[in-house]
């Protein structure tokens, strides 16, 4: 999904018909108003922002979405009439992924969406690669483990401790279900095979096995 924010109606209609036509899902809003209404209930894959609109400008738009970490890593393509360098530079500054000077050709603009997508999905795709906690790095892909930015040579069950762990900072995850989730199994009497492990990963981890607490009597986390 697309929000085109633009007060031309002419411009904000032709702009969401060409996306569609394309292959988008594209909503069209007049002013900002409307646009953070929606952004409250939908998140888009981008945005493209105008930055003469009534009511709230584009720029103030554009540092409430990068002030929000609901809404800072969703790609902003700013258009807009004004062609000077320096609102160019404001805008990227600001953290707009691009900048689009009207008057424009669709088939340009649509260029340039599915480049910014294009970035976006590749800095997403490898922003999921890395697991960090404090000291403690996970690269998922190379299946390797950092502590204070020393490669740790683990097991493969206690790799898959700390990353469960990891990708579940502030939670207590108990013996059972670390287990099953793990092991594959669960019965009585062997969450002792849970808390060997655990022992072992701290020691590798050295200092930063610190990080790695015990909630007694019902299991472990690591908290943020």
């Amino acid at each position: 999904m697309i929000f085109c924010v633009e007060d031309d109606s002419n411009i904000r209609e032709l702009v969401v018909y060409t996306l569609e036509t394309t292959g988008f899902q594209a909503r069209g809003f007049e002013e900002g108003k409307s646009f953070l209404e929606a952004l409250a209930l939908e998140t888009p894959d981008l945005i493209l922002m105008d930055i003469m609109l009534p009511g709230e400008d584009g720029i103030s738009l554009l540092k409430r979405l990068k002030n929000s970490s609901k809404t800072r890593d969703i790609p902003v393509i700013m258009v807009t009439a004004k062609g000077a360098e320096y609102d160019k530079v404001k805008g990227l500054d600001l953290g707009a992924d691009d900048y689009v000077t009207k008057p424009f050709g669709m088939m340009e603009l649509v260029s340039r969406i599915k480049a910014v997508l294009r970035r976006s999905g590749a800095a997403k795709k490898k922003a999921e690669d890395i697991i960090v906690s404090g000291n403690l790095e996970i690269n998922t892909k190379k299946h390797e483990v950092k502590a204070d930015g020393e490669v740790i040579g683990l097991t493969l069950k206690e790799y898959e401790l700390l990353k469960r762990l990891m990708e579940n900072p502030n939670i207590v995850m108990t013996r059972d279900s670390l287990l099953e989730e793990i092991w594959g199994y669960d019965f009585d009497g062997e969450t002792r095979t849970v808390d060997v492990h655990i022992r072992t990963l701290r020691q590798k981890l050295g200092k930063c096995g610190e990080r790695v607490e015990t909630v007694r009597g019902v299991g472990y986390r690591i908290s943020e």
